[in-house]
C-alpha cells in the first residue's frame, strides 16, 4: 500500500512510519519541521513538508495514497474534516490517533476503580467526558467514525499511556517524560499526591503492530482502545526514581511554585486516571501485545548504557 502518514517525524507517527517501511509499503510523511523532512527520508519515508492547516496538501496526498494514518494531532478538527473530505466515496482506511485521556477520572492522585469498555463511543451511548477538552476531543473521534456512511474505512485507535523507544525521529512519549524531566531538573522523583492513580498501558512496538492491523482489517466506524496492562502512577514513579538513582518519590502540589508541570497538566493528566480494556482489537483485528510490564521497562529500558535518558511521548494524542 501507498500509506500517507500524518505527524510522520513524531513519536507514534514516526514508529508507525518505520513499521510501514519494514513491511514493505511505500510511506508519505507529513512533517512541519524542514529539518526533520531529511530524518524522514533516511529512514524510507518520502517527506512532504506542511501543517494540518495546510487543507490543499492534506487533501493531495490523502487522495494519491491507498490509506491515510492521522497522527499528527488528536485535536485537530479542521484536519479530519479535510480528510474525510478527501476520501470520501474511496472505501480507503482512515487511521484516526486519539488517546485515553478521553475517559480520564480525579485529578487528585487517588485511584478510581471504574474501567471504560469501547462501547463509550457507540452511537446512543449517552457517554461524554466532564472536560471541555476532552469533549473536543472526542468530537472528532466522532467524526472519523461518522466518516464510514461515507465509504471511508474509518477507526480511531485510542492509546492509553505508551511507553518504550520510538523508532522513528521523536523517541520520547508525553506522561513518563514529564515525571522524569521534572526528576532531573529538581533532583527528585515527585508525583501529584499519593499517586494510586491507574492508567492503563501499551508498549509503542505494540502500537505500530496495532496500527498495521486496522490498516489491513478493520470493519468502518469502529473505535478501539489500545492497553496491555495497567499501571498506578506510585508504581512507575517508583520504578523512575531507582532506575534514575534519585530520592523519592514524594507527593507534589500542582499550586506549589516553581515546577515545569502545568497545574491543569498535572491534576487531569499526572493525577487521574484512565482505566480501559482494549477487547475489540484483540477480538476484531487478532492484535497480540507481547510487551506487559511498564515498570519491568522503566527498569531496564529507562536509561541506555550511555547514561542518558531515551524516554517517550506522543505529542498531544494522549
Amino acid at each position: 500500500m501507498h500509506v500517507f502518514v500524518t505527524g510522520a517525524s513524531g513519536y507514534i507517527g514516526g514508529t508507525v512510519a518505520t513499521r510501514l517501511v519494514r513491511a514493505g509499503h511505500t510511506v508519505t510523511g507529513l512533517t512541519r519541521d524542514r529539518a526533520k523532512a531529511e530524518a524522514l527520508s533516511r529512514i524510507g519515508v518520502r517527506p512532504v513538508v506542511g501543517l494540518l492547516d495546510d487543507p490543499d496538501v492534506l487533501a493531495d496526498q490523502a487522495r494519491r495514497a491507498d490509506a491515510v494514518i492521522n497522527a499528527a494531532d488528536s485535536d485537530h478538527l479542521g484536519a479530519v474534516r479535510t480528510l474525510v473530505a478527501a476520501l470520501a466515496g474511496s472505501g480507503k482506511p482512515l487511521i484516526h490517533t486519539s488517546g485515553s485521556s478521553i475517559v480520564g477520572m480525579g485529578t487528585d492522585g487517588e485511584a478510581s476503580a471504574t474501567v471504560f469498555e469501547e462501547d463509550v463511543l457507540d452511537e446512543g451511548s449517552g457517554w461524554e467526558p466532564s472536560h471541555p477538552v476532552r469533549r473536543a476531543r472526542v468530537a472528532v473521534d466522532r467524526l472519523v467514525l461518522a466518516a464510514a456512511e461515507q465509504d471511508v474505512r474509518s477507526a480511531v485507535l485510542c492509546n492509553s499511556l505508551i511507553y518504550g523507544h520510538g523508532r522513528g525521529p521523536a523517541q520520547d512519549s508525553v506522561l513518563i517524560a514529564a515525571l522524569v524531566n521534572q526528576a532531573r531538573a529538581g533532583g527528585v522523583v515527585q508525583r501529584v499526591g499519593a499517586g494510586r492513580n491507574i492508567w492503563s498501558n501499551v508498549h509503542i512496538d505494540d502500537v505500530a503492530d496495532l496500527y498495521l492491523l486496522a490498516l489491513a482489517k478493520t470493519p468502518p466506524g469502529t473505535f478501539y482502545f489500545v492497553e496491555n496492562g495497567e499501571e498506578s502512577f506510585a508504581a512507575m514513579t517508583d520504578a523512575i526514581a531507582a532506575a534514575l538513582g534519585l530520592p523519592g518519590p514524594r507527593p507534589w502540589d500542582p499550586d506549589a511554585p516553581g515546577n515545569l508541570w502545568h497545574p491543569e497538566f498535572a491534576r487531569h493528566a499526572l493525577g487521574s486516571n484512565s482505566r480501559v480494556r482494549a477487547t475489540r482489537a484483540r477480538g476484531l483485528l487478532g492484535w497480540r501485545p507481547r510487551h506487559r510490564s511498564i515498570t519491568g521497562w522503566l527498569a531496564t529500558g529507562l536509561v541506555p548504557d550511555s547514561g542518558g535518558l531515551e524516554g517517550h511521548s506522543a505529542g498531544r494524542s494522549r
